[in-house]
């Protein structure tokens, strides 16, 4: 039996033993078993059979054999020959695919497109009326031939040309329409079109404007914006079409849809960008008249905006053209008529066109240089001079709007920040910098106080003019600096803030640029109003020296502030004083540093050495009674660990092998001051210099000696804990604990962790034998367990122990709120700490909890089995998506459950997880929407047993259900969830009422008829 009739045969029943037919008759080809002639002529009685499906899979046989050859296999005339038989046949099926393959084939001349391109446009006239996924093989097809024999198919000329357009004309599916685009958007660019520019231009706008819209869950993902985006291409191809494309896009301008608007508008820039000057020059001004509708009448806002984009661009283009501001440039004609009509509607500087007439003004400005000096040199002295005539604060302000909107092209170009390269040296604005300054300078300091907005307008253009190049005199900016100084300092009554952050602000950037200025004027006045030694009953310090930090952006600015800081500290420091100052300062120190990169900073040596002077005499104050309380008090001790920490860690190592043997001598001399660990009936004030070790054992390097070395180690681990169980301030026993896990995870050597686990395991098994152990005592052994789990040290026996734990009756409930403590990110250990964190130490800890709360929750009772749902919210909230998705069929339910708990904490933490799931994997929760609605609602709307928190996550949860799951599963409880979350409209709290707002929206938005039609 030959192969040919085998493959017909075979390939009804199956495919795949077809193929392994076609392809061992390629093999018999290759090896001379069998000759190109003898496959042929086995087709011969198929391929004049009157059936056109055996007619169809005879060719399909002979394309498999030709798609399985060697590509080297065939000579140039059996390509030749093949390419013959296959384009007389190309209407049955799979011709198309043998085509596909020898015209991929390296000798496949020129010739033969020609010849497969000419069938085509032959046999395929009828090409609309086939099915889709026949128009799509055969729009590929031609696609791939394009892309690899162009230039022969270009060679035909008109014939190609014609021919294709006809052979595409009236394609309507969307995936059809990307290629079709794709292919006569070639065409446009490179085939010569003159004499056919109109039939192509008529092949593709019919399509215009797009109204597709992608059907629910579209597996081809094809949206109307990517057919928007091809059909725009091809419009905007090739100038030829401007005498038939811009008429009926300002046609179409009159639409009554803003998305057609829009379409039309980026339609329209996509052109002007395009297409040559000489073409935009002769509908320049034609544009111009159509579109300043869209703006000076604006009814949408994305509509105005794109419209001033499209008389930007055709700005630019035209920019392109004679580098002059000769009046009779294309540049200079298009714009004349557009200052002059601006210029008009700003003599009425209160209408609502003023206003749109300084926004055109403001973007044509920024499309060259040489359209802002046309703009400066054509508007700006009138406006100055209706500024002068204006008899009103109000007109004032409006037409200093314009101005400004106006001049804020100038710093694209002449900005000090600017590398444009700029034709014309010269500012347009420099022959009216005096004039500008006047008027800046008078509306921001001589206009009534109450004028706040006008003032703003006034403070930012005079800002503007100080960040110009080689603009303003050093002495003028010196005044527009003291004008800043005054309002920050000064004017800071109800209603100001809006003036005062603007000069502020505006400090910030001349700081920038001109720092010295701001050290000579600024400083001296911000720093003179600090209090030297007790601030007055106002808290205008505080904004001073948040001032002060957030001007002090050059480093030059910001070690001045440094070193004046530090001594304002020092002093303040010695004396009684509300504690709130020192705060302020510390807090302050702490953005500066925290700001700069100290790496690097020569400085950095100096300003510890003072930080570390202010931590001895803390130590040595702590010691002493009747002595001022100032350096002792517990967040001054905070502040100042922050600060240390933050400077430590940029340390050299030879500095920080110092700092590391002074943690607990705190740089004392060890006789006025001793070390707290291993002392007993140590004082509260002393304690609380161990909130300054941990933070100085937080900077130090992993790889420093620190003063103890195991075994000894061991003993101050043990002391820590001894410390932190019996410790009633919250501050110093979690500093005492960060310091454990931190001694742990950072500095323990691998060699050295049995000392470590020995600890755990002891205190472990205390727990569990001892009914009167401490809440202290459960977070020493979570901490602990802490630091070795985030370095992945002996974490499976850990986590069993921690596990079994939550069957205490006495200390379950304490141990399952330490889960969260495990995963949690900590200020202490932290990676920009140097703590040991693995990457998948989060995935490990939830791989061996879950299944094991999982397995322990179906045969615990209930006291355990909230023990095991509040562990599990411990340690969810802390895992990546894609490692909780594939648990769902186990996670899932117990997420429910816990929603049954009173622990309005635990049930936050679920919800928010729940609430992730309905966005990653909707159709996992179906089957649960009962219960997830009724305990959603029950939450949401209970104030009195649940948190502002959980009362946000239960409605946001609700809110993300429509849309996400399918409508029909959620319509039995519309009424129930839109009545429901009425109650939520009256809660206490502002951002829980404006979700349920929105939740309700979302809910009444479902449609029963929508539903139907999906």
């Amino acid at each position: 039996m030959s192969d040919v009739r085998n493959y017909l045969l075979t390939v009804d029943r199956d495919k795949g033993e077809a193929s392994v037919i076609a392809r061992g008759a390629a093999s018999k080809l290759e090896s001379q078993q069998l000759t190109l002639l003898a496959i042929v002529q086995s087709l011969g009685e198929y391929i004049v059979d009157e059936d056109a499906i055996l007619r169809s899979r005879a060719v399909t046989f002979l394309s498999q054999v030709i798609k399985a050859l060697d590509p080297t296999f065939l000579s140039r005339q059996q390509i030749h020959v093949l390419c013959q038989f296959l384009c007389e046949r190309i209407e049955d099926g799979g011709a198309l695919d043998g085509l596909a393959k020898l015209q991929e084939l390296e000798r496949f001349t020129k010739d033969m497109a020609i010849m497969v391109l000419r069938a085509m446009l032959e046999r395929f006239q009828d090409l609309q009326i086939r099915l889709q996924p026949q128009r799509l093989q055969i729009l590929e097809f031609l696609n791939g031939l394009m892309s690899k024999h162009r230039s022969a198919i270009k060679s035909l000329h008109s014939e190609s040309l014609v021919g294709i357009v006809d052979l595409v004309s009236g394609e309507k599916d969307p995936r059809n329409l990307m290629i079709v685009f794709s292919i006569l958007k070639v065409i446009m660019v490179e085939w010569d079109i003159v004499d056919h520019a109109q039939n192509l231009f008529d092949a593709v706008f019919c399509y215009f404007p797009i109204t597709f819209r992608p059907p629910p869950d579209d597996p081809y993902g094809i949206t109307a914006q990517d057919l928007k985006s091809r059909l725009r291409g091809c419009i905007a191809a090739t100038q030829y079409f401007a005498p038939y494309a811009f008429p009926q896009l300002i046609d179409k301008l009159d639409s009554s849809s803003p998305g057609v608007k829009k379409d039309v508008l980026q339609t329209i820039t996509a052109c002007v960008s395009s297409y040559d000057i000489t073409t935009m020059t002769i509908y320049s001004t034609i544009f111009w008249d159509s579109l300043k509708y869209e703006i000076l009448n604006v009814q949408e806002e994305d509509v105005a905006e794109e419209a001033l984009v499209a008389i930007r661009a055709i700005a630019e283009r035209l920019s392109n053209g004679p580098t002059s501001t000769d009046p009779q440039s294309p540049l200079a004609t298009y714009m004349r008529p557009i200052m002059k009509e601006c210029s008009e509607y700003l003599e009425a500087p209160l209408h609502k066109q003023s206003k749109a007439a300084g926004q055109i003004l403001h973007s044509i400005g920024t499309a060259s240089s040489l359209a802002l000096v046309l703009v400066v040199r054509s508007v700006v002295p009138h406006l100055l001079a209706l500024y002068w005539d204006a008899n009103s604060t109000s007109k004032q302000r409006a037409l200093l709007e314009a101005l400004l909107e106006i001049l804020k092209p100038t710093q694209i170009y002449y900005g000090v920040a600017s590398n444009a390269k700029r034709p014309n040296p010269e500012n347009p604005l420099q022959s009216f910098k005096d004039s500008l300054f006047e008027i800046f300078s008078q509306a921001l300091m001589s206009t009534a106080k109450e004028e706040v907005s006008f003032r703003v307008v006034a403070l930012k253009s005079l800002l503007l003019l100080c960040c110009l190049q080689a603009y303003l005199k050093e002495n003028e900016v010196g005044m527009a600096v003291q004008y800043f100084d005054e309002i920050v300092l000064s004017e800071n009554t109800l209603g100001t803030d809006g003036l005062r952050n603007a000069a502020l602000q505006g400090l910030v950037d001349i700081s920038m640029m001109k720092p010295a200025i701001i050290l000579d004027i600024t400083f001296p006045a911000f720093m003179a109003t600090l209090p030297e030694i007790v601030p007055k009953d106002n808290n205008d310090y505080k904004f001073t020296l948040e001032a002060l930090a957030r001007i002090s952006v050059e480093r030059s600015t910001s070690d001045t502030l440094i070193r004046r800081l530090l001594s304002r500290l020092d002093i303040i420091l010695l004396n009684s004083v509300p504690l709130s100052y020192p705060h302020a300062i510390l807090s302050t120190l702490h953005y500066v540093f925290y700001q700069r990169s100290l790496t690097s900073d020569p400085n950095l040596g100096i300003y510890f050495d003072k930080i570390a002077g202010i931590l001895s005499r803390a130590a040595i104050a702590s010691t002493r009674v009747g002595l001022s309380m100032t350096l002792t008090e517990t967040r001054t001790m905070e502040l100042l660990g922050r600060l240390c920490c933050l400077t430590v860690r940029t340390l050299d190592t030879r500095k920080q092998r110092s700092v590391a043997q002074q943690v607990y001598t705190l740089f004392s001399d060890g006789v006025m001051f001793v070390p707290v660990p291993f002392r007993q009936n140590v004082s509260e004030t002393q304690k609380r210099t161990m909130v300054l070790s941990t933070y100085l054992l937080a900077g130090v390097a992993k790889d420093v000696s620190l003063p103890y070395h195991y075994p000894a180690s061991a003993d101050l681990l043990n002391d820590l804990v001894r410390m932190s169980v019996f410790e009633t301030s919250h501050v110093i026993r979690d500093s005492l604990l960060q310091q454990t896990a931190l001694l742990v995870n950072k500095f323990t050597p691998n060699n050295c962790l049995h000392y470590v686990t020995d600890i755990l395991w002891s205190s472990i098994i205390g727990l569990l034998q001892t009914n009167n152990l401490s809440t202290n005592s459960i977070r020493a052994v979570f901490w602990i367990a802490k630091g070795l789990i985030l370095k992945l040290a002996d974490t499976d026996e850990l986590l069993h122990r921690l596990l079994a734990l939550l069957n205490s009756k006495i200390h379950g409930n304490t141990a399952a709120r330490g889960f969260v403590l495990l995963l949690a990110p900590d200020e202490i250990v932290s990676k920009e700490n140097g703590a040991v964190i693995r990457i998948l130490a989060n995935q490990k800890v939830f791989n061996i909890c879950m299944p094991e709360i999982a397995k322990a929750f179906k045969k615990s009772d209930t006291t355990v089995k909230s023990n095991l749902l509040i562990a599990l919210s411990g340690i969810l909230r802390f895992i990546a998506p894609e490692v909780l998705l594939p648990e769902l069929e186990t996670l899932l339910p117990l997420l429910l459950q816990s929603l049954y708990l009173d622990d309005s904490d635990v049930k936050a933490a679920s919800i928010e997880t729940i609430t992730m799931i309905c966005h990653e994997n909707p159709i996992a929760v179906q089957g649960h929407i009962f219960n997830l609605v009724s305990q959603l609602l029950k939450c949401a709307a209970d104030p009195k047993s649940n948190t502002p928190k959980a009362r946000y996550s239960a409605t946001r949860c609700l809110r993300s259900l429509p849309g996400k799951l399918e409508k029909r599963t959620l319509l039995p409880f519309r009424v129930a969830v839109t009545k429901g979350i009425l109650i939520v409209l009256d809660d206490s709290k502002r951002h829980v009422r404006k979700e349920a707002v929105e939740c309700r929206s979302s809910w009444l938005s479902l449609d029963e008829t929508d539903d139907d039609d999906d």
